[in-house]
């Protein structure tokens, strides 16, 4: 059976495996075709965990201090692997290893020094990583209990390669881990509107991951989610960008970026659980100017008032508008009715085409997800299309 609500999350998204297997070279297809493969292996064990998320972690993996520990799989597929850093240890040498523990420093300080979050689960949990997945993976994933990275391509041919390893980007990092947190709070279920708003919370925090790491303010980012990810082979500048949806890249063989950044452009596919990593541009631009409208660091105000909204007022199956109504309310509550946070709140949602409903009953204007009940979108259908493309391609 298929369950919707928990499925696999990762940061490359199906459409661009798509795309691949459509307009790449034999062995790119190959590679795309064993990530979709190897997505599929993990789907159970991502709802498994998800459904377990309320349950205490075990002591020994408890701390109040900052706790990493990062795998190194070799090359293959068993999890976790073998243990190569731990906390307080010297850096390796090893690029993704070193990569993968600062990345997670990073993101445990963002949400510990700033929101008062104790790690991912707010009880303290071990922040474990795993590097060198397999061979040619390209992508990076949270399994539900820890974070999982492929190093690119690796094993192809240098005018062929795409990819470069995944711990290369630190708002991935930061991205991967937001999807702990989500787990552990709102719970957003991975479909249509909430499933958007699940990946949208993670760019948030992400771009927030890498703004903190590199100093900047919000006018000085550049707003892009998995810059250096890809090779010099590949017109774009990363994965997604937050300040224009729609025009992070444009390559011959991953296609044209999908993201809308306005309701009126809203995707109503049955692709990707109902577009989760097409329609996330809309919340993304809203959280971008608002960000912007405030001026300064953007983890301060604006991510505050995105953290709170996750934490406290979000649930499972919230939609665009009662995510508008919600940000707006957090804002009011946290500087005040008519505050120039509230508005710059506002601001960003009209941007986007959602208006708060300030009867805070989350009736806004944004659409309603109940309205659009799409196939489920999850991995087996995806891979039965894929394999069927590939097979009359080849």
């Amino acid at each position: 059976m298929c369950i919707r609500e928990h499925v696999y999350q990762c940061i490359i998204p199906p459409h661009m495996l798509e795309q691949i297997m459509a307009q790449g070279t034999p062995e790119q297809r190959d590679h795309a075709v064993q990530n979709i493969v190897a997505a599929e292996r993990f789907r159970t064990q991502r709802r498994v965990m998800a459904e377990f998320a309320a349950t205490p972690a075990p002591s020994a993996l408890i701390s109040p201090e900052k706790q990493r520990i990062v795998y190194n799989a070799q090359n293959r597929t068993n999890l976790p692997g073998v243990p190569v850093r731990s906390e307080g240890q010297p850096p390796t040498g090893d690029p993704a290893v070193d990569e993968a523990y600062d990345g997670a420093g990073v993101t445990y300080d963002l949400f510990n020094v700033i929101y008062g979050r104790n790690s991912i689960d707010d009880r303290g949990m071990r922040i474990e990583s795993t590097v060198h997945y397999g061979v040619g993976y390209d992508n990076a994933f949270w399994n539900g209990q820890r974070m999982v990275y492929g190093d690119g391509d690796e094993d192809l041919p240098q005018d062929q390669r795409l990819f470069n390893r995944f711990t290369i980007a630190v708002d991935i990092i930061g991205h991967e881990l937001t999807h702990g947190v989500t787990q552990y709070e709102a719970g957003l279920i991975y479909r249509n509107q909430p499933g958007a708003l699940n990946e949208s919370m993670s760019d948030v925090f992400g771009i927030l991951v890498k703004q903190r790491a590199l100093g900047q303010t919000a006018i000085e980012s550049d707003w892009v989610i998995g810059g250096g990810l890809f090779t010099p082979n590949v017109n774009g500048a990363g994965i997604r960008s937050m300040k224009a949806p729609g025009t992070a890249y444009n390559d011959p063989i991953l296609g044209r970026d999908p993201q809308p950044g306005h309701m009126r452009d809203y995707n109503n596919t049955l692709e990707d659980n109902g577009g989760v990593h097409i329609n996330s541009g809309i919340p993304n631009r809203a959280f971008y100017v608002t960000a912007v409208e405030l001026g300064g660091f953007a983890w301060e105000k604006a991510g505050r008032i995105w953290y709170v909204a996750l934490r406290d007022k979000l649930r499972s199956a919230s939609n665009f508008a009662e995510a508008a109504d919600l940000t707006w309310q957090t804002a009011g509550e946290l500087y005040g009715r008519g505050s120039l946070e509230q508005q710059a709140v506002r601001a960003g949602w009209a941007e986007v085409g959602i208006l708060i409903s300030e009867g805070g009953d989350g009736g806004g204007n944004g659409g309603d997800d109940d309205g659009y009940q799409g196939p489920s979108g999850c991995l087996p259908t995806l891979l039965t299309r894929a394999w069927v493309r590939y097979v009359l391609g080849r």
